[in-house]
């Protein structure tokens, strides 16, 4: 099961965090500063996954953006979860038409909108990128009219 999903920046400030389990405000802070940190200093030649606190931690990194998931459980698959990321950055991709930083940063509901698509409680329900979009395209048709 997924425990959080983060959208970093190289600098590393975070620009999307999604939790699905709670966690106090104060240990959240810490578990971001120290994950993206690692995902930070990790070189291009090792693996895109670590194990850390109990999380396995998969991250991939997309132009400027680092796309970081803590999962739990040792039925994870590391590779499933990467493909995750990639339907999630492709789906992204295919909405905002080639996805940079600041996509993210003005239209944070929207991104977070496409998450909550994708992922339910910490599971993956859906990875269609049609079937993603279809309901933030009615919404974007009902805020034009």
């Amino acid at each position: 099961m997924l425990r959080f999903v983060l959208m970093v920046n190289k600098q590393g400030q975070t620009r999307l965090a999604q939790y699905y389990e709670h966690m106090p405000m104060g240990e959240r802070c810490a578990l971001e500063a120290e994950v993206i940190r690692k995902c930070l200093s990790r070189t291009e030649t090792q693996c895109s996954f670590f194990e850390y606190r109990g999380y396995k931690v998969v991250y991939r990194r997309y132009a400027s953006l680092f796309f970081i998931v803590g999962v739990e459980g040792e039925d994870e698959n590391e590779l499933a979860v990467l493909e995750f990321i990639h339907a999630l950055v492709e789906t992204l991709d295919r909405y905002f038409e080639n996805v940079c930083e600041l996509d993210i940063m003005f239209n944070l509901e929207k991104a977070h909108f496409i998450l909550d698509e994708m992922v339910m409680n910490g599971c993956i329900i859906e990875t269609n990128k049609n079937n993603i979009l279809a309901p933030v395209h009615l919404l974007d048709k009902a805020a034009a009219s």
